[in-house]
């Protein structure tokens, strides 16, 4: 709930109220075929590495090894980069209590001054080291981290749902339904139309990264149900308290005028300023932080299991390095890649005015392209085979195929899209920099790093055979 309102005003900028709540139902759509797409070949790939081996492994025994690098490197950025991106909103809801409290910043708080960026970006960084460092405890403590993050994931929906209305009930009252549900806006400068398609980068981004319950497939009893089923419920689960979250939050913003008049990188803690009150605001924001903490310390607990198997495959430089793990078996060194590279990535804020909307672009490209990459393999290249699976989409398959590949498509545009115009130096995306740039790193994995290394011909065709034997079965 709390990237809900972290992005929230993305979507306002792009289209207003009416953008949002419509797009939103639309990519529950679109993302649940998608979901279903993918947990069809979870079911019967439960592995480790997950999207990437499904992404091989859907397109056929000639393009597999080549297909394997590509969605294997676009997936351990996508997951590194979202830590970055997550770290870097924590950041933001952290420093937005000085806009609360009128505490002045030298040369101002906005993202035009390089004083700021630098307090951000450092700040984002600590944010970073704390989720690493919880990565480091003992195994069994992460029941813990798992379970302390719900906790804080449904505080959060219920102080939002009861606390939130009641106190903009009492202060500058609710939006009508008209403001809601029928009025637009174009904060971007885009053309109208794409103004309004550019609200998905809203949408889209908090329905993205479902499939993470398969990259802990081998530590998943049964997983063949169960990861499945947690791609499926995840995602399913995610939409529809995201949506009622969304329409809540509609009704209780004040107007727009007042929204883009305020000036903290998280508008939302400036709200619950002044619908609860200044001391009532520092309480929701530690929610929020401690909240997205443990989102991104969940996150990196999924990821270092993705990079790991990636380096266990070869795939990556230092793969020998990578894909150790220590005596309780677990991946530390890949969690310290993970750290490394997204510290490297937030540097990005000093540079850019627009690091925040280019990061979470960044963190949802590749991601957003492996989805459809893999809906189109699925339909034309291995359209009859992984039958085994227990969540065959059976006479739907080839309409979901169409559509996921379709939608995921537009979303990757939107993503890769810069999403202030005119575009300026200062306005540019570099999502799609670091999407071309890690294409090409794999591009030169798959030519130098030996085929007898990893995925060989003849591993794709024993592996698809065995796959027909249980379906046979």
């Amino acid at each position: 709930f709390t990237p809900s309102s972290s992005f929230l005003f993305l979507g306002l900028l792009a289209g207003g109220p009416a953008a949002i709540w419509s797009s939103y139902i639309i990519t529950m759509v679109f993302m649940f075929m998608t979901a279903a797409v993918l947990a069809e070949i979870c079911s019967a790939l439960p592995l480790s590495g997950s999207i990437y081996i499904w992404a091989a492994e859907s397109a056929g025994p000639k393009y597999a090894r080549l297909v394997g690098f590509i969605v294997a490197w676009w997936a351990c950025t996508a997951w590194m980069t979202f830590t970055a991106s997550n770290c870097q909103t924590t950041a933001n809801y952290i420093v937005s209590q000085l806009a609360v409290w009128d505490i002045n910043f030298p040369g101002g708080v906005g993202n035009d001054n390089i004083q700021w960026r630098a307090f951000v970006w450092g700040l984002s960084e600590l944010m970073l080291l704390i989720s690493v460092a919880i990565n480091y405890f003992p195994p069994r403590l992460y029941s813990v981290v798992f379970k302390f993050s719900v906790a804080l994931m449904m505080l959060d929906f219920f102080l939002c749902l009861i606390w939130l209305p009641i106190g903009v009930s009492k202060t500058y009252g609710f939006r009508s339904a008209k403001d809601v549900f029928t009025m637009t806006y174009n904060g971007t400068g885009a053309p109208a139309g794409w103004n309004w398609i550019l609200s998905l980068l809203f949408t889209a981004s908090t329905l993205t990264g479902f499939d993470a319950s398969g990259h802990i497939a081998e530590e998943t009893k049964n997983a063949s149900v169960i990861a499945a089923k947690g791609i499926l419920s995840s995602a399913i689960a995610t939409g529809v308290l995201g949506f009622i979250t969304t329409i809540l939050f509609l009704f209780c913003t004040p107007d727009l005028d007042t929204v883009f008049s305020l000036n903290a990188p998280q508008p939302f803690v400036q709200i619950y300023a002044l619908a609860l009150g200044k001391k009532a605001s520092i309480f929701m924001t530690i929610i929020a932080v401690l909240g997205l903490i443990m989102n991104t310390t969940v996150a990196i607990v999924a990821s270092s299991r993705l990079v790991f198997a990636v380096a266990r495959d070869g795939v990556l430089p230092l793969s020998s390095w990578v894909g150790n793990v220590d005596a309780k078996g677990q991946p530390r060194n890949a969690v310290t890649v993970i750290y490394v590279f997204a510290a490297i990535i937030l540097c990005t804020i000093l540079p850019s005015q627009v690091a925040f909307t280019s990061l979470v672009s960044a963190g949802a490209v590749p991601t957003i392209a492996a989805y459809g990459l893999i809906a189109l393999l699925r339909l034309i290249m291995t359209p009859n085979h992984f039958q085994s699976s227990h969540f065959r989409l059976g006479k739907y398959a080839k309409p979901f195929y169409i559509c996921a590949a379709l939608f995921n498509t537009l979303i990757f545009a939107v993503d890769i899209s810069p999403f202030y115009f005119p575009v300026t130096a200062d306005t540019f995306n570099f999502a799609i920099v670091i999407f071309v740039a890690i294409t090409i790193f794999a591009l030169l994995s798959w030519i130098f790093i030996p085929e007898e290394r990893w995925l060989k011909r003849e591993q794709v065709l024993r592996a698809m055979g065995e796959l027909d034997e249980g379906q046979g079965r």
